[in-house]
């Protein structure tokens, strides 16, 4: 049973290849979804933006290609390629391309108890 989808398996795969900028849109590309964890690439045109909101889970970008914004509970903050952050659960954040952009998602939710 794969629990990854969306993505081929045993084959080497550049991630920038896997979700292709498209003019005036988001792309977006569900690789994990489930109540434990999330794990999305995203492709942002310049100037598109995700609004203000908030996540249950703490929420880690990994920026792939191209300077995206961060906004995180009033605080900006450019990534490059390279280079990750950490949006905090409950914290509102927002995010805007600076230029085209890419990025990996991945929400890490908390454990209910049981």
């Amino acid at each position: 049973m794969a629990y990854l989808k969306n993505i081929e398996q045993e084959k080497v795969l550049t991630l920038t290849e896997q979700v292709l900028t498209q003019p005036g849109q988001i792309v977006s590309k569900t690789l994990v979804q489930n109540h434990a964890v999330s794990v999305t690439l995203f492709a942002f045109a310049k100037g598109e933006e995700i609004g203000t909101h908030d996540s249950t889970g703490d929420a880690m970008v990994t920026v792939l290609e191209g300077i995206g914004k961060f906004t995180i509970d009033g605080k900006e903050y450019l990534c490059k390629a390279g280079e990750c952050i950490v949006m905090p659960a409950k914290k509102p954040h927002s995010v805007y391309a600076e230029e085209d952009f890419k990025m990996m998602l991945t929400v890490v939710f908390p454990l209910e108890n049981k």
